[in-house]
């Protein structure tokens, strides 16, 4: 082909990719491997994230095996970690290893973070490497695909919409007795059953025996497909979870239980306890270093608590939330700023209507309009530190390599009754000849 040639196809795919990316990943996953990754070669890997994003893990993974590392590595820099681990998943580990290597730092400890799973979950026990069947694809085209395929095992196949949601499962005899140009819309029906990506070994069985499933879709929590649970894994699971009560009651469980030793409890329980002493004085302090204030003043004392109080609610649910992002895989480390702005947001917003609620209830009981000032800016301030709080603790435990469950609550808690002593005794005392 001649230069222009090859810059007005190049222009085209281009063209294709940016307006109508679902056509062209379905156009693209109907040819060989290297032909595809000479298309997405030519193109700007920015250009091709939604292509990338919407690609089969099975057939990416063989693309992505074909393009230079410097191309993958730029690659994994710019897309969702949870799609670019997809990707990795299926690549041989020295393969890995490099594209991980030659990639932002930060990009690759978000997808090592989400390759990562727990040992007895749905993602540790799901094949990774599948293949998308889209629902406008005709039997022939998927029949086409399986063909191509090195195994033969396949008892199902499943259908996802273009954001690689799941659509509907098509058992493998009916794909064979259709007829070949029908779409694959007309054959799918809706999954018996789906388990999210980090379900434990126990909820899987309890679907499998509950099913009687072959196969088991895994989604992740915006019920992409990101995997299958093949029959002969499942049945292995239930084995393995019908002698876990065994080990327990014999104590080979590394957590405690409700009949654990006691002094098994006492090493895990007092370490944590010690520390949330030295916290508990830490907030004793800030509460002395305003002493005069206070007695001066008694009302404040009676409306110290109210402070904490909510300011330590609203950082559990920050807490909680984010958390709940990081287990989930919605969120990862290098989105810091983003999630803080949103919870600075929610704080003022949240602190501000509490704030208003508390204002008319303490003027109505002190009829001090001083009084009511104080605690409705200490209000508004704490609530936010507290909701920034409860985002940032897991995210610098996580990056920091701690497990974000064990510790979270108890730093929050010292930061939350630091913010609302501090806030409301600073405040009281800047406006003390307003009291």
């Amino acid at each position: 082909m001649s230069e222009t040639g090859k810059t007005i196809n190049t222009a085209m795919h281009q063209l294709l990719f940016s307006r109508y990316p679902a056509e062209a990943v379905r156009q693209l996953e109907q040819l060989e491997h290297q032909d595809a990754a000479d298309i997405l070669f030519t193109q700007p890997v920015k250009g091709c994230l939604k292509i990338w994003e919407r690609i089969s893990p099975e057939f990416g993974t063989h693309v992505l095996e074909k393009l230079p590392v410097s191309y993958g590595a730029e690659l994994l820099d710019q897309i969702d970690p949870n799609r670019g681990a997809a990707l990795l998943l299926g690549l041989e580990a020295e393969r890995r290893e490099a594209l991980l290597a030659a990639t932002n730092r930060a990009a690759a400890n978000d997808i090592h973070r989400a390759m990562a799973t727990e040992p007895d979950s749905a993602g540790a026990l799901m094949e990774a490497r599948i293949v998308y069947f889209r629902p406008d694809m005709t039997v022939d085209e998927a029949l086409g695909v399986l063909r191509m395929k090195k195994e033969r095992t396949y008892n199902k196949i499943y259908t996802v919409d273009d954001d690689n949601r799941l659509a509907g499962v098509i058992e493998i005899e009916d794909l064979a007795l259709a007829d070949h140009d029908i779409p694959l819309r007309e054959l799918q029906r809706p999954p018996a059953a789906v388990v999210e990506v980090t379900a434990g070994r126990e909820d899987v069985v309890e679907i499998f025996e509950k099913y009687k499933l072959t196969d088991l879709p895994v989604v992740d929590f915006d019920r992409r497909l990101v995997g299958i649970i093949r029959h002969h894994v499942l049945v292995a699971a239930a084995r393995e979870e019908s002698s876990a009560d065994i080990l327990t009651m014999v104590g080979a469980s590394k957590d405690e239980r409700a009949l654990s030793p006691a002094s098994f409890a006492v090493r895990k329980r007092l370490p944590w306890l010690e520390i949330n002493l030295v916290t508990a004085f830490m907030a004793a302090a800030v509460v002395g270093l305003f002493e005069d204030t206070i007695a001066q003043f008694t009302a404040l004392a009676v409306l110290l608590p109210v402070v904490a109080g909510q300011s330590g609610n609203t950082g559990a649910q920050s807490l909680a939330v984010t958390m709940r992002g990081l287990a989930l895989k919605e969120i990862y480390p290098r989105m810091w700023l983003r999630v803080l702005l949103k919870e600075v947001s929610v704080g003022f917003w949240n602190g501000f209507a509490v704030a208003l609620t508390t204002g008319v209830g303490v003027y109505l009981w002190s009829r001090s309009f001083g009084l009511t000032l104080v605690i409705v800016m200490s209000m508004v301030l704490s609530m936010i530190i507290a909701s920034i709080s409860g985002a940032a603790i897991p995210i610098m435990l996580t990056v920091s390599g701690q497990d974000p469950a064990q510790s979270s609550s108890i730093f929050l808690t010292t930061v939350t009754d630091i913010a609302g002593f501090f806030s409301f005794l600073g405040i009281a005392t800047l406006f003390i000849t307003m009291l």
